[in-house]
């Protein structure tokens, strides 16, 4: 079985207040976008796990792709697999790129089986996982409150845009980009502002992450303002890692992002 988790950008993100479980309660749109990292998933005699791709650091057991066979083994008698993951996506760029490869790891070992589980029965198995996997579990668009994991539909739709997807060759950890954000209300409520015309977000929708990370990486900043000198509807940076997008009404030229990695897809 061969799976293609892929990424997502956020359009505003709100670091509301702390929580008391050392969490912070925020506000974002999740939208899918087609860059994708590539699961397959095969039968063994014991658990496997390799990968090719960008290197990935760390042992297997806090793998996420490896934690989501180990959520459903402890509730159903699956048998051990072998999950290769091929990464493609960068990590520590806001995109997601683990969250999903866990979200589809679970769908994957549920179609692989057969088990009786609908992808909403697969969200208190995502959450464990981490805060934005339960929206990979849905092909649609969501608002995400609480931690990211409290999901509703939205009518915003960004299918027939290009999406540009600029990663500046250097990651930037949640840790890094909580250190610094001051929680507040935000001054434009962003379930009104994501029904306006794309072509108003401009001035009413924002990621509090910016606000931090742009003085300490002024390169995140130039390319965000490029992006714009470029035709961007709207431009932005993704969740709280590094990666910038731009939304475009057509395909544009990428040989300016030569010396960063640049993904541009249409969004359907």
């Amino acid at each position: 079985m061969v799976l293609f988790p892929n990424a997502k950008i956020n359009i505003g993100l709100y670091i509301t207040s702390k929580r008391p479980d050392g969490f912070h309660e925020l506000e974002t749109c999740f939208f899918h976008v087609p860059w994708t990292d590539i699961i397959e998933i095969s039968p063994s005699d014991s658990f496997e796990f390799s990968s090719s791709g960008l290197p990935i650091s760390g042992e297997i057991k806090n793998n996420l792709c490896y934690k989501a066979y180990q959520a459903l083994a402890k509730d159903f008698q699956i048998p051990p697999v072998h999950t290769h993951l091929h990464k493609i996506i960068p990590m520590g760029a806001g995109l997601g790129g683990g969250s999903s490869d866990a979200a589809f790891t679970l769908m994957g070992l549920r179609d692989f089986f057969d088990l009786a589980l609908t992808n909403e029965q697969l969200v208190p198995y995502a959450q464990q996982l981490g805060s934005d996997c339960a929206f990979f579990l849905s092909q649609q668009a969501r608002l995400g409150k609480g931690k990211g994991d409290e999901l509703s539909p939205i009518a915003s739709s960004l299918v027939g845009y290009y999406v540009l997807l600029i990663y500046p060759n250097f990651g930037i950890s949640t840790q890094e980009a909580y250190a610094h954000v001051k929680p507040q209300a935000p001054t434009y409520d962003l379930t009104t502002s994501i029904s306006l015309p794309i072509e108003q977000w401009k001035d009413c929708i924002s990621n509090d992450f910016e606000l931090s990370l742009f003085p300490k990486y002024p390169i995140l900043a130039q390319i965000k303002q490029e992006l714009y000198d470029q035709g961007a509807i709207y431009a932005a940076m993704s969740g709280s890692g590094s990666t910038l997008f731009g939304l475009f009404k057509k395909e544009v030229d990428t040989n300016q992002w030569a010396d960063f990695t640049c993904f541009q897809g249409l969004i359907s």
